[in-house]
């Protein structure tokens, strides 16, 4: 199961089919995205394919001795561009390949139009989504919710996006879906109806145990989106922001004009792929070792390049010592600026609070630190929100809660209400009275004993103390323990075995923490094999943008006030 490779295999497909000959990949802006992130440019270039444009683009030049590959969604405008495309062909011939299900009428309406006959071929390919990580998939979809309902455009893209990711990995799967949740049992009937609808499609050969997907929603969880991050693909996002693997870094302080913008790919990256998951105290010193490693490498033409074979030598190395040194530039610069940063913005004391706010029960001492952070000038504004909307979520029914306090504290720094508002607003939205799960007290006596535990032999790491909910979650599923009157099962019929193959989807978006979770579930379960989804891929930005576009505004702050998610809960 992996998305990424998955939606190679359909690029190279649609180059393959075309044969040899100079081509255009004709692409729309969200299909540019997904392929952006499996294939290079330079490596398309190589399959000779020597131009990208997009359908929508209204100044092509005809080009008769180019084939055109087409990888489009099947929307209505698309269509339209494409019949408009065919009766004025500019390119010689046409292979069109669809990334989801295309109907019966809009091929009729092609075929009409294809007067002159340049249409080769029609295909459905699914590669409808982002492919982020071999494991983890996007839509890029903010704002999916109105209140506690979907949006219907948001959910006829996302029924798209998750029915094309099953195709494209062959999985008809079982579905189990978030009882406390309208959206996620609204979305599981839509899958379904796909399903039952193109059920020849989804024909694929049984498995001895079904594949499952496990539709959840973000907002049994609010608190990991709002945590600072200390491993390096969450880190990027946290402060960067990662947009189909792309960093903008153009509001460096003395940035080089090649840096404004930086690819951070684990396909094509080495150092990426080996670092992605380590923390930021490991990354730093992996980052010495690489300059080392390349300043032992670097062309010795200081010191010689006398003889015909020293200068041929030195070409021959020239390209893979420009490729490190483009690596290497590219993660000191990333780095830098992370470390930049984190002094500036005194993030190992915001982080800390952060984690005791999520993983400890000591409310005195957890006001006192907020409160601390709060009168200091070197916390931001967006750091001095998140702790008191950490606050807010953990001492929500507290007896003597200091919300109303935090909440004059957050006024007199200045700035703007828009971040005081969102502390009400992010309770509204994941507060206790919503959520279907317990996201804060351990479970059972054996949970508490690890706790305790725990709390006896001293983190390794208190930045990192946190576990998303997912974790939990995934870790019942894989055992067979996750309750079925949470977590029914659309339909009659229930898994016997326990899962293998799990599709696990976040209505509301998906992070980088839980990324890294299902990464390293993957690797102490042999035999399981887990890709996690999400509307989006958030970082606390995004994540409070969320808040916002689903309506949520922060009417008050005193939980009572907060209206009741649907009573589907039994």
């Amino acid at each position: 199961m992996n998305a990424v490779l998955a939606v190679r295999q359909y690029v190279s497909k649609m180059i393959e089919d075309s044969g040899p000959g100079m081509k255009v990949l004709l692409m729309d802006r969200e299909t540019t995205g997904a392929v952006s992130v499996v294939y290079t440019q330079s490596e398309i270039l190589q399959r000779e394919v020597y131009l990208f444009e997009r359908l929508d683009s209204p100044n092509r030049e005809p080009m008769k001795h180019l084939k055109a590959i087409c990888f489009l969604r099947p929307t209505k405008e698309n269509v339209e561009l494409l019949v408009q495309e065919l009766r004025r062909p500019k390119y010689s011939i046409y292979f069109i390949y669809f990334s989801n299900v295309i109907s019966k009428s809009d091929v009729k309406a092609l075929a009409e139009a294809d007067e002159q006959e340049v249409v080769a071929e029609v295909q459905e390919f699914y590669g409808d989504y982002i492919a982020v990580n071999p494991h983890v998939f996007s839509l890029n979809l903010l704002g999916c919710c109105r209140g506690r309902s979907w949006d219907p455009a948001q959910l006829t893209r996302t029924t798209q996006g998750l029915t094309a990711l099953l195709l494209s990995l062959k999985k008809c799967p079982m579905i189990r879906y978030q009882l406390s949740s309208e959206p996620a049992k609204r979305l599981a009937e839509c899958v379904k109806q796909v399903i039952t609808k193109e059920y020849e499609l989804f024909d694929f050969r049984r498995t001895e145990v079904p594949p499952l997907l496990l539709i959840l929603d973000r907002s049994d969880d609010a608190i990991t989106p709002l945590l600072n991050q200390w491993t390096y693909q969450a880190m990027v996002h946290e402060l960067l922001g990662i947009n189909n693997n792309r960093i903008d870094l153009s509001r460096v302080p003395g940035i080089s004009k090649d840096l404004r913008e930086v690819v951070l790919s684990a396909e094509n990256d080495e150092f990426y792929a080996n670092n992605m998951y380590l923390n930021f105290a490991e990354i730093g010193t992996n980052i010495k070792n690489l300059m080392e490693d390349f300043q032992r490498r670097k062309p010795k033409e200081q010191q010689k390049l006398e003889s015909i074979a020293d200068m041929k030598a030195f070409v021959e190395n020239y390209p893979q010592f420009k490729k490190m040194s483009g690596t290497v530039s590219k993660h000191v610069t990333v780095v830098g600026e992370l470390s930049r940063l984190v002094a500036e913005r005194n993030l190992l004391e915001v982080s800390e609070v952060e984690q005791e706010l999520a993983c400890q029960n000591d409310h005195s001492s957890a006001l006192q630190s907020v409160r601390r952070l709060l009168q200091s000038p070197r916390v931001s504004e967006l750091d001095a929100a998140r702790l008191v909307m950490l606050y807010a979520l953990r001492y929500e029914r507290h007896a003597s809660s200091g919300l109303p306090a935090l909440l004059e504290e957050l006024r007199g720094r200045g700035g703007t209400d828009r971040y005081r508002k969102l502390v009400s607003a992010v309770v509204e939205y994941g507060g206790k009275r919503v959520r279907g799960s317990d996201l804060f007290s351990p479970k059972d006596a054996v949970a508490i004993t690890k706790q305790f535990l725990k709390g006896l032999k001293g983190i390794e790491n208190v930045y990192t103390q946190h576990q998303p909910l997912l974790q939990e979650t995934l870790d019942q599923l894989i055992k067979g323990k996750l309750k079925d009157s949470q977590y029914p099962y659309l339909g009659p019929n229930t898994l016997r075995d326990r899962p293998q193959d799990i599709i696990v989807f976040l209505i509301g978006g998906a992070t980088y923490e839980e990324a890294l979770t299902v990464f390293n579930l993957n690797r102490s379960n042999p035999g399981v094999r887990i890709v996690l989804g999400g509307t989006t891929i958030h970082n606390t930005r995004s994540f409070l943008e969320e808040v916002t576009a689903a309506g949520f505004r922060g009417r008050s702050t005193d939980s009572s006030q907060v209206p009741p998610r649907s009573s589907s809960r039994r």
